[in-house]
């Protein structure tokens, strides 16, 4: 017999506790709060709702900085090393580390808190997990409402670090204001296996892993991304990306790239561009919640599950051309 006493429920918290515990920088109800809008849970849904309508006036005054990279390339180093710098420097700073998901599970499974040693205990950081959910290219399908939630509660710069697989680094370039791809030297080719995708939407390239004897090859690979990048069409007329080289384990060249992102906030707000991204990735972010509210309502509308194993079964065996089957499905959901 089991004497031990059950552990305590956590209090349910109202719509204005959520609210004032995240404008006040509680951590606990922040984290709470990102559990709440990440949850697909239509009884959530309707209170997400609310606090987000409610704190977004308090968001969107922080930096907001995707970071991706090639296996190996040591991003959680990086961030770690990056992160610290600017706590040391008196910023708050959120990590948003969009995780692989377990397919037993359904949660993260990469372990980012053990992964960034300085960053999980410093009490100026947060450093938020999330499990991809199988959404497009690894990027979890809530990241920016998480990042209005981190900026309201008062962390001045956000980090999206991307799992730098599938299409995962245009989406995250899609809702940051500068995007950092990492690589490394030493690797074979310096060019090979880099998507032009990647390179069209970088802000900065940083060799990472400068240090030792890797550190003459680091440059010597930076000369060959310069040269990549000159015959490409920069993203904006005012910035031609830089590529810089830095070890994150010695915490050098650091500073210095952090400066560089510095240069170019500077001469966004100056032009209005950066009111002009906002702008437009504001309206982008509605039309990706409408396609997720729609994909909710297909999968879990009874008419399409009537008739969905039949016909997958029919794509599955060659018996049915996979747009027909589609239509099909579609036209029973809409059918009144």
């Amino acid at each position: 017999m089991n004497d031990r006493p059950a552990p305590p429920r956590r209090r349910t918290l109202t719509t204005a506790d959520y609210v004032d515990g995240v404008r006040k920088g509680d951590r606990m109800v922040l984290a709470r709060a990102i559990t709440l809008v990440e949850s697909r849970n239509p009884a959530h849904r309707e209170q997400a709702a609310e606090v987000l309508s409610a704190l977004t006036a308090d968001a969107g005054k922080a930096q907001r900085v995707g970071i991706t990279g090639v296996p190996g390339v040591g991003k959680s180093t990086f961030i770690d090393t990056l992160g610290s710098n600017l706590t040391a420097a008196g910023h708050r700073v959120a990590v948003l580390a969009v995780d692989p998901t377990s397919s037993r599970t359904g949660g993260s499974i990469l372990g980012d808190k053990t992964r960034m040693a300085r960053l999980a205990i410093d009490d100026r950081a947060f450093v938020r997990p999330s499990p991809s959910a199988g959404t497009l290219g690894g990027v979890t399908r809530r990241t920016r409402e998480t990042m209005l939630l981190c900026e309201a509660a008062g962390y001045d710069i956000v980090l999206v670090e991307t799992v730098g697989v599938g299409q995962s680094e245009t989406a995250v370039a899609d809702m940051v204001d500068f995007f950092l791809v990492l690589m490394i030297a030493g690797a074979g080719d310096e060019l090979q296996g880099i998507k032009k995708g990647v390179l069209e939407v970088a802000d900065m390239i940083a060799i990472n892993k400068a240090d030792g004897e890797n550190e003459r090859r680091a440059r010597r690979a930076a000369g060959d991304y310069r040269s990549a990048l000159n015959i490409m069409t920069p993203r904006t007329a005012d910035w031609r990306p830089p590529v810089v080289v830095c070890s994150a384990l010695a915490n050098t060249g650091v500073e210095d790239l952090w400066s560089r992102i510095g240069d170019h906030r500077e001469m966004m707000e100056a032009s209005g561009a950066l009111t002009r991204l906002r702008q437009r990735q504001n309206v982008r972010w509605m039309w990706d919640v409408i396609e997720d509210r729609l994909l909710d309502r297909f999968r879990s509308d009874d008419r399409v599950a009537a008739m969905l194993a039949d016909l997958e079964t029919a794509v599955e065996s060659g018996n049915m051309p996979a747009g027909v089957a589609a239509d099909r499905l579609i036209a029973g959901f809409l059918d009144d």
